[in-house]
């Protein structure tokens, strides 16, 4: 009679035990599927085009993969961006594919990696998202300024959001501090 008492009690208790490590294992799964869906977005959605530095190869330009996201290098000071003739031209971009001039002046693009000085190491998914939303930085500082495509990425849903910041918080940190865009007036002064 004990014997039958003790067994279903081991077994609730060996169940309890393994219950949270099996939703932590569910957790971690879907924290491992979800930068996976963020890894994927990140890839077929442009974010490298600009946000990883291109560099001379042996097939002319080619990203950087040792600044993959990093932004604008913060030891490139650009010089004076040309002026364009009038006409059909809008944008001159750097070699780097990092620094961007128009009627809006000289944007730089972000470090979009986890650095906590100069990344996104101190944002969460919520600031994550309301700078897409509203085109903002965090929702409520300076304008995101082109080429930043925010009208095309706002179409992504708040999960696909969620995804890109959650494999952006997987890539390693690099400390690179990207200058301030610089307003019209100051084009032709690209200065960090």
């Amino acid at each position: 009679m004990r014997t039958s008492l003790i067994t279903p009690l081991l077994l609730a208790l060996a169940g309890a035990m393994h219950a949270p490590a099996d939703a932590a294992d569910t957790a971690d799964q879907r924290s491992v599927a979800q930068a996976a869906r963020g890894k994927y977005l990140v890839d077929t959605s442009g974010c490298m085009d600009c946000h990883t530095p291109f560099k001379m190869g042996p097939n002319g330009p080619e990203p950087d993969m040792s600044r993959m996201l990093s932004g604008h290098p913060e030891q490139l000071v650009m010089p004076p961006a040309p002026a364009l003739p009038a006409g059909p031209w809008l944008i001159v971009s750097s070699g780097t594919n990092t620094a961007h001039a128009g009627p809006w002046g000289v944007s730089f693009t972000a470090n979009l990696t986890p650095d906590p000085e100069t990344g996104l190491g101190l944002w969460s998914a919520r600031d994550f998202r309301a700078t897409i939303r509203t085109g903002r930085h965090l929702g409520r500082g300076r304008a995101v300024l082109p080429p930043m495509p925010i009208p095309v990425y706002n179409h992504f849903s708040d999960d696909d959001l969620d995804a890109v910041f959650a494999y952006l918080r997987t890539i390693p940190p690099i400390r690179n501090r990207v200058p301030e865009p610089l307003p019209p007036a100051q084009r032709s002064a690209a200065r960090p």
